[in-house]
């Protein structure tokens, strides 16, 4: 029987595809472009990783930066996570999205 977090990542992977978002495969852990999703000791830890392409155009363009693209692809992905009924949280080390599993 799968754990409840091996669920809830099952679940948040699924939500991020149909909605068009490029996952990592389950064991990426380097920093290639696109979000990670794995499980954590609370839930799943979603991570988003630019492209090199993409930070190039952020530098070029006035008013863009890495960090405030990143701000929108976490309200774009907690929106759909809160939406479609999960937790969303910012972890205590910050920079990254905690879906919380349920107690």
């Amino acid at each position: 029987m799968p754990s409840a977090s091996s669920t809830l990542l099952v679940q948040v992977r699924h939500a991020l595809v149909q909605a068009g978002f490029h996952l990592l495969q389950d064991d990426a852990e380097d920093c290639r472009p696109g979000l990670a999703v794995t499980e954590a000791p609370t839930g799943v830890l979603v991570k988003w990783t630019a492209s090199d392409g993409f930070t190039s155009l952020t530098r070029d363009q006035p008013g863009a930066s890495g960090d405030s693209m990143q701000a929108i692809v976490h309200a774009a992905v907690s929106g759909l996570l809160i939406h479609l009924g999960h937790s969303v949280t910012e972890p205590p080390s910050g920079g990254d999205l905690l879906v919380l599993a349920d107690q």
